[in-house]
């Protein structure tokens, strides 16, 4: 927006939206129990990013002494280059704290030189007035014991978590959603189902997601051959390696579940230059349904999550925690994940499986 331009106002975003003022400050403020519906909630909040509508709240939201700056820890900054669904993420709560009026810090934990806890003297520094947290590594995770229970505002993502109780959780069961896959490959006849991880299994999101392939695998009766299972690093590239890798050792395999689609296309890579097809030889099926995925070649089957969504509702549950409302107890979301079944997985049609829960 040009710098003359004057900011939209909540009278026109209410014009717009066809609601009250009195209801467009109820959800920018994210006042709950006022018999807001969600359609009327989404249409406002919608509107308003349309519109660029950037209420100054923060001063008068966030509990005392406020920064109006809240902090996105990650794992390492060079994800942000290779991995489509932090940066989706990322760009979902940037959005969400500009429109509330706050700012955002990213801060990485575990890059070289870097301290995992480092984050925790953001807190204690008071440079930041809460957090989320994402894919929290092994090693970071006894700090986020301390943060939780110093009752600071913080909204780790994952369903998973130890002591998961302790904590605000926002993401989707990646186990359940794991075992899902395998049920449908199983459906289709296969046995021999291998697992390229998305990451190093030092996070703790990537250990539940194998942990749910190895169950449903053994809920199937079927015997796990060590060789079907490794680990990839996020990137394309990391995934055409690892599936090199396993191809180049001889293991034997009709089906192939991808911990994210971006390690999904470097295992195509890697497939086809073997002179393997997908998926007459080899059945894929990958995980986030990023953009791309419907247009690889062949249309790719994945796990669909609502990124952007997921980021809105962090940011949400974070603002809550912020303002301490009364009652406040600890904060649990698990959005509910798809199958979304196209050609690279060789079922006769395509369609839309929800995850059990």
């Amino acid at each position: 927006m040009p710098l003359h331009m004057k900011s939209p106002t909540s009278s026109e975003v209410a014009r717009r939206a066809g609601v009250s003022r009195t209801t467009v400050s109820f959800v920018l403020n994210n006042v709950r129990d006022r018999g807001i519906s969600d359609a009327t909630r989404e249409r406002v909040l919608a509107v308003a990013r349309e519109l660029g509508h950037a209420p100054n709240i923060a001063a008068r939201t966030l509990a005392g002494g406020a920064t109006g700056t809240v902090a996105l820890v990650i794992p390492k900054a060079a994800h942000l280059y290779v991995d489509v669904f932090l940066s989706q993420l990322v760009a979902s709560i940037n959005q969400e704290c500009h429109l509330h009026g706050l700012k955002m810090l990213i801060e990485s934990t575990d890059d070289e030189g870097r301290d995992p806890g480092g984050f925790v003297d953001l807190v204690r520094s008071r440079r930041i007035d809460g957090l989320i947290v994402v894919n929290p590594s092994l090693a970071g995770r006894k700090h986020l014991g301390g943060i939780a229970d110093a009752r600071i505002p913080m909204v780790v993502f994952g369903a998973g978590l130890p002591d998961v109780e302790r904590y605000n959780t926002c993401g989707n069961d990646t186990s359940a959603a794991a075992h899902k896959v395998v049920d449908h490959l199983v459906g289709l006849g296969h046995r021999q189902i291998a697992f390229v991880n998305f990451a190093q299994p030092e996070y703790l999101a990537v250990n539940e997601r194998e942990r749910g392939w190895r169950e449903a695998m053994e809920s199937h009766g079927i015997a796990i051959d060590p060789l079907w299972a490794t680990h990839a690093d996020l990137s394309a590239a990391s995934g055409y390696r690892a599936m090199q890798e396993m191809l180049a050792r001889g293991i034997k395999f009709t089906a192939l579940f991808a911990g994210n689609d971006t390690i999904a296309f470097g295992a195509m890579r890697a497939l086809r230059e073997a002179g393997l097809r997908i998926p007459q030889d080899v059945a894929l099926v990958g995980y986030d349904d990023i953009p791309l995925a419907e247009f690889a070649s062949p249309p790719l089957t994945t796990v669909r999550t609502d990124t952007i969504g997921l980021g809105r509702d962090a940011m949400n549950m974070l603002l809550s925690l912020l303002r301490q409302d009364p009652g406040l107890q600890t904060l649990r979301h698990e959005q509910p994940v798809e199958l979304i079944v196209r050609e690279s997985c060789g079922a006769s049609s395509p369609a839309v499986f929800k995850a059990a829960t």
